[in-house]
């Protein structure tokens, strides 16, 4: 008798339902996305116990006909491919037919549908892959679909899932951001009998935003709005005319100064469908670089939209990873858009105060975007002496805070003649209830508006002085701020040392004598990998025996004393880390390595003249949040937050 033999379709069954029901989140994605097929403007997800006991997905889509809820529990039966020619441009989000027979093999499923061509409903009832009844019901048109008891006949399956907490956070966090693709839609989402998350239409992917995450969360996203980029193919050979492929990014990236510990919260669609790419990772990655240190990742919403036939979302049973046509231009364009969003807003971070007791911060259901990462260190700086003062904050040098109601100057904050100005006046607010605080020191409006964190007024900001030697504190038309000197320095050499090296004019020093450096034999292979680009960033380097080298020039601003830090920073990149980055990536972190080195440092007094000029040429780069090691320049302390905090509104 031979050895090889055809296995049931109750153990095919279950061996796909291995491949596609992984946990309970994976049978609310399959039921969704047929939802979302249907042409559902309507989708409610209820559960209990995490998913084990119960998911039920309602829809209001377009139903079935009695017949077609029979096969549809058919292995491979579908309604979305009908020839080979068709997997070429998949515009669905499921096409398999594999979805229902494996969840029905696993459970307890009850399918109840109606399609509006026909006056009643269907409902059929399954148990381990069996029809145990078919028959009519009466229910409006969609489809409803009952699913108990998971992996009751599969127990080994059945032990391998998590805490209830945890596969519920699974289905929260698949619902809702399916809700953020569909913004037009309606979903729900309750466990339990508590609703957990509810949208209703909304008109914008940013109002769809908004409803899920908050207000707070949608302050600290850069809108990349609608960015597109056309990619022109090979000639069709009947007209000639070239073929084109257009490609549209949408979403929301978080700001530097956001940073998360995984890659947990970046979220990715291609034509709405939730998926893991590497390839957009390492975009999404590649678009932080020099703007967040390496060991952290952004939060970010992408949406990339594009011809069915440039992508291939048929390379993983559960559909969650794609292969695109032209990947190359993919990752360049969501690498280059990020970027380019970043700097064209150019936020600024805040500085982090502590919720009110009174308003203490709202928490966002299922959101790991809550919380923002603190990069400031305050703990190497030593605390001023009680009642000193650095002379360069005279009290003339005041900010100016301008009011809607102007009044004389009060003779009580006369300092030696020299008062506080009031500004220009403006435009009265309309007529209505002002919440002012009871007092008789002045008002200032309770809706006077929040300034954006956009396009950073650097180079209006006036020095008032420095603490601790180490931060300037400027004052601005938006608030007070503070300034890291050594790493605002650093970003201003950083982009002039890449300006210079892609111009071929890089300043050298002639050494008076060669620094002679010893290599290890790992540094000696490195070298030889990156003397060419060590030339090209002002250093003038050669061999000199046996595992040694002379370095003849190094690039201006660095101190003979620095030049060999430098050289063995650069030259201790790690052998994998260097088969993953990019030559321009490389170039980038030499030339971070040299900016570092020559920027001034903290505990460095600085003239007011001094202070001026870095705050204007920090103003002139493009990227003024974050120095090229990923930690913030500027904190801002906004005019909304000071009269927050006086109890002025």
């Amino acid at each position: 008798m031979g050895r090889i033999r055809v296995l049931s379709d109750n153990v095919a069954n279950k061996i796909a339902a291995g491949e596609v029901v992984e946990r309970p989140a994976s049978v609310v994605k399959e039921l969704l996305e047929n939802a979302l097929d249907a042409g559902a403007t309507e989708v409610r997800v209820d559960s209990e116990t995490g998913g084990r006991r119960l998911i039920r997905v309602a829809d209001n889509g377009c139903g079935m006909l009695r017949d077609d809820a029979l096969l549809a529990f058919e292995r491979h039966a579908t309604s979305k491919l009908s020839d080979v020619k068709d997997l070429e441009a998949i515009a669905t989000l499921g096409f398999r037919g594999e979805a229902l027979p494996s969840i029905a093999s696993v459970s307890r499923l009850v399918l109840e549908t109606r399609s509006m061509d026909e006056p009643t409903g269907a409902r059929v009832e399954i148990a381990g892959g069996k029809i145990l009844n078919c028959s009519e019901t009466a229910m409006a048109g969609g489809t409803t679909i009952t699913v108990r008891d998971l992996f009751f006949n599969v127990p080994a399956r059945k032990k391998f899932l998590r805490s209830e907490q945890t596969e519920l956070a699974h289905i929260a966090s698949l619902v809702t951001h399916y809700s953020l693709a569909h913004p037009e839609k309606s979903f729900s989402l309750t466990h339990g009998g508590k609703e957990l998350l509810g949208v209703t239409p909304a008109g914008e992917l940013r109002d769809r935003v908004f409803q899920v995450f908050g207000s707070q969360t949608l302050d600290e996203l850069v809108d990349l709005g609608a960015r597109e980029k056309q990619l022109l193919l090979a000639r069709d050979e009947n007209d000639g005319e070239p073929e084109s492929a257009l490609f549209v990014l949408r979403g929301f990236v978080s700001r530097p100064q956001v940073q998360k510990m995984n890659r947990n919260s970046i979220f990715l669609f291609v034509n709405r469908r939730l998926i893991k790419d590497r390839l957009l990772l390492h975009a999404v990655s590649a678009a932080y670089h020099n703007l967040i240190p390496p060991s952290t990742y952004p939060f970010a919403l992408l949406f990339v939209d594009c011809d069915p036939g440039e992508v291939d979302v048929n390379v993983h049973p559960s559909k969650t990873e794609v292969r695109f046509r032209h990947g190359t231009f993919v990752h360049d364009f969501v690498r280059d858009s990020i970027r380019q969003a970043l700097i064209e807003t150019r936020p600024v971070s805040a500085l982090p105060l502590a919720a009110s007791p009174a308003q203490p911060g709202a928490r966002l259901p299922y959101s790991e975007f809550t919380q923002t990462i603190e990069n400031t260190r305050f703990d190497e700086v030593r605390l001023p002496e009680p009642g000193t003062v650095p002379q360069t904050l005279e009290p003339e040098k005041l900010p100016e805070f301008t009011l809607r109601q102007p009044r004389a100057p009060d003779p009580r904050f006369d300092f030696g003649g020299a008062s506080i100005p009031v500004g220009q006046e403006r435009a009265q607010p309309p007529a209505g209830p002002r919440l002012r605080v009871p007092d008789t020191h002045g008002g200032f409006p309770a809706d006077m508006p929040e300034p954006p964190f956009t396009q950073a007024p650097l180079g209006n900001l006036r020095p008032l002085g420095q603490m601790q030697d180490s931060f300037i504190v400027a004052a601005g038309p938006d608030g007070l701020w503070i300034i890291d000197q050594h790493v605002a320095h650093e970003r201003v050499l950083f982009e002039k040392q890449l300006a210079a090296q892609a111009a071929g004019r890089v300043e050298q020093q002639r050494l008076l004598m060669p620094v002679v450096l010893e290599l290890t034999p790992a540094q000696q292979v490195e070298y030889g990998r990156l003397a060419q680009d060590l030339n090209a960033a002002g250093f003038e380097t050669e061999p000199f025996g046996n595992r040694t080298i002379a370095v003849k020039a190094a690039p201006s601003g660095i101190g003979p004393a620095d030049i060999e830090r430098v050289i063995f920073e650069i030259l201790e990149i790690a052998e994998d880390e260097l088969r993953r980055v990019t030559v321009d990536q490389i170039r980038r972190g030499i030339a971070a390595s040299i900016a570092c080195r020559a920027a001034i440092k903290i505990n460095m007094r600085l003239d007011q003249a001094k202070m001026e000029w870095l705050l204007n040429e920090l103003a002139r780069t493009d990227c003024p949040m974050s120095c090229p090691h990923g930690r913030p320049i500027a904190l801002r302390y906004s005019t909304r937050e000071i009269l927050k905090a006086f109890h002025r509104i």
